[in-house]
């Protein structure tokens, strides 16, 4: 088919963006109608887009990720590196190209974007086929040889991903055709009446939704809907594969918890939760709420990392969560939000909004350092001091700038690159902010300006710039803000955790005020989460703190908190690029009672990759 962009999208550019007939409570603004001009999420955008990303496009040749495609195109020679799945990460870092494009419009990179698009175009074969490794290493095997462990769809995900953003951001449909073209040899090639099998990795199925959303090829949309019931009957088996890393053990609407791999585990959800919208299937939808809500009671860590296994890089039994050996993957964390802003989408349940924070706040921002170009690929919630340094994804070497599997630098690049997407929606009643940071949110007739210092400050203000006159604004409060209240039109009100919904006419000028009490807590786990048994962490807001050796003479191993001691607060701007650090009381048997210094624990390792514990014994 023809690489045309469809009226179903209209002019939205955000990430997901369902077809007007989907089954959705809630619809996602345009980048540029959502946008985030200052503060905390601001500077970790300035980072990725002034650093990472053009740091980024170096390391894809350095590595050989870039040289690979040439030799597959014929216009280099020699033999491919790396592991099979090399390509995607040219696809990621393309797709945070153009978000970041789409952001912050600069023809530096649109140069990158259309060079390395055209070095991809150059690989692609005649029939739409396109993985280099593939198409050079295993030449004499040919396609498709070993799919639970090739990546051949999970690669073609990503580049349809990257097509998508970058024909939503620039304009440019160069990418597009060659991912219209990939995808129809999927379809081709894949189904129900053809070869009945399922990639190793999934993230193929959110990939072919986006793009039959751009598009409007029916065709994607059947194709993601297969490959998301063929899993869970065992196909990984036929290749002498035990199915349970690959979430082929239990049929998707039949699951009722995430398994194996954790990555592909939120991935295959979040897939599977778009083809729920776009086709209406309540059924499925109903499935993946219970297995997002046995995740977060079972299987999530209190930062809202997933996965506890080193092993296979996989989610654990209910309640396994040790902390020094979490791997709590940086991509799984960016594969949850994806996963749970498809079910705020679909829902618009507040709790996926809570967790899609917990997330971003500690899960994934933890993963990157404060300069933006330096990783951690595993993010456990304890750092031993003698802790052995076991290849390069151990946090014990400190963030590194690259990996040997390096899906997790170009993975936070997109996220970062995108994040405005994720701040607010709009329906037929009004809007909807899900997530606080200054800037400007636009739908329809409705404008906003956002003001406030969160994470730091509870305090969010929200200034009408025009108005249509009566519709709905609504606040998240989240869970953990008890004690919240709204103020509007002079009048102060007690909110609970949820949604404030503020309806009445508005006229431009007009300011509301949610207050978020940042009261300091103590969080205990669930009394059979064995590894912190006994222990507290320490919240304020939506940060989880941690305790660091750069900042106590005792070792940070041998430290117990005080639970009745007071605490305190306070913003050290020349601390960490700026933090607001708890103090309390606590002990160790050598050196008696002490005081404790808590930092946000996304911050840890930015001083050099020292000790560090989330959870603390209780004296």
């Amino acid at each position: 088919m023809t690489a045309t962009s469809s009226p179903t999208t209209g002019t939205t550019r955000a990430p997901a963006a369902p077809t007007s007939t989907a089954a959705v409570r809630l619809r996602p603004l345009g980048l540029g109608e959502a946008r985030i001009t200052g503060g905390f999420w601001a500077d970790r955008q300035r980072a990725n887009g002034d650093a990472a990303i053009r740091v980024g496009r170096r390391r894809l040749d350095e590595a050989g990720n870039l040289e690979n495609l040439r030799i597959a195109a014929g216009v280099s020679t020699g033999e491919v590196v790396g592991p099979i799945f090399a390509d995607s990460d040219v696809y990621k870092w393309l797709e945070a190209v153009a978000w970041e494009y789409g952001r912050n419009p600069a023809d530096e990179l649109l140069a990158m974007q259309r060079e390395v698009t055209a070095v991809v175009a150059a690989a692609q074969a005649d029939d739409g086929y396109l993985n280099s490794v593939v198409q050079v290493r295993h030449r004499d095997r040919g396609r498709y040889f070993d799919l639970p462990w090739s990546h051949e769809h999970y690669c073609a995900g990503h580049l349809i991903q990257a097509a998508v953003a970058q024909v939503r951001c620039t304009g440019d449909t160069a990418l597009l055709d060659v991912a219209v073209k990939l995808a129809d040899h999927l379809a081709a090639t894949f189904g129900e009446d053809r070869r009945h099998d399922v990639d190793g990795h999934p993230v193929i199925e959110t990939a072919l939704v986006e793009l039959y959303r751009e598009t409007g090829e029916a065709s994607y949309l059947e194709l993601a809907r297969y490959f998301v019931e063929a899993r869970g009957h065992g196909l990984m088996a036929g290749y002498g594969q035990e199915p349970t890393y690959f979430s082929d053990r239990v049929p998707v609407r039949s699951a009722t918890t995430v398994e194996g791999h954790a990555v592909r585990a939120v991935y295959l959800a979040a897939g599977a939760a778009d083809v729920a919208a776009e086709l209406g299937d309540a059924e499925l939808l109903d499935a993946l709420r219970i297995q997002f809500d046995h995740m977060l009671a079972t299987k999530s860590y209190v930062t809202g990392g997933l996965g506890s296994r080193w092993d296979r890089e996989s989610f654990g039994d209910p309640y396994e969560l040790p902390t020094d050996r979490a791997y709590a993957e940086t991509c799984a964390a960016i594969g949850g939000v994806q996963w749970a802003w498809r079910m705020l989408l679909a829902t618009g349940d507040a709790r996926y909004a809570d967790a899609i924070e917990r997330m971003l706040f500690n899960g994934f921002i933890a993963g990157i350092s404060l300069s933006g170009a330096d990783y951690f690929y595993v993010n456990p919630l304890q750092l031993r001091a003698d802790a052995h340094t076991d290849g390069d994804r151990s946090p014990a070497h400190g963030r590194r700038g690259w990996f040997d599997c390096a899906c997790c630098p170009p993975n936070v690049m997109r996220t970062l690159a995108s994040l405005d997407g994720y701040l607010a929606t709009g329906d037929a009643n009004g809007v909807q902010l899900h997530q606080y940071a200054p800037g400007t949110v636009t739908s329809g007739d409705v404008e906003l300006a956002v003001e406030t210092e969160y994470p730091w400050d509870g305090l969010v203000r929200v200034r009408v710039l025009a108005s249509p006159g009566r519709f709905t604004l609504s606040l998240r409060v989240p869970a953990w803000a008890t004690g919240a209240s709204v103020t509007a039109g002079g009048e102060t009100q007690h909110v609970d955790p949820g949604y404030a919904r503020l309806e009445r006419d508005w006229g431009a000028g007009e300011v509301v005020e949610l207050h978020l009490p940042m009261d300091v807590r103590t969080t205990a786990a669930h009394p059979r989460v064995d590894a912190v048994r006994g222990c507290v962490a320490v919240e304020r807001g939506p940060l989880v703190h941690a305790a660091e050796q750069a900042d106590h003479a005792a070792p940070v191993d041998d430290l117990q908190i005080d639970t009745s001691a007071a605490t305190a607060t306070e913003h050290r701007p020349d601390l960490l690029g700026g933090v607001t650090v708890v103090t309390t009381r606590g002990r160790t048997e050598a050196a008696g009672e002490l005081d404790l210094t808590l930092v946000p624990y996304y911050a840890w390792a930015n001083r050099g990759a020292g000790a560090m514990r989330v959870w603390i014994p209780t004296i």
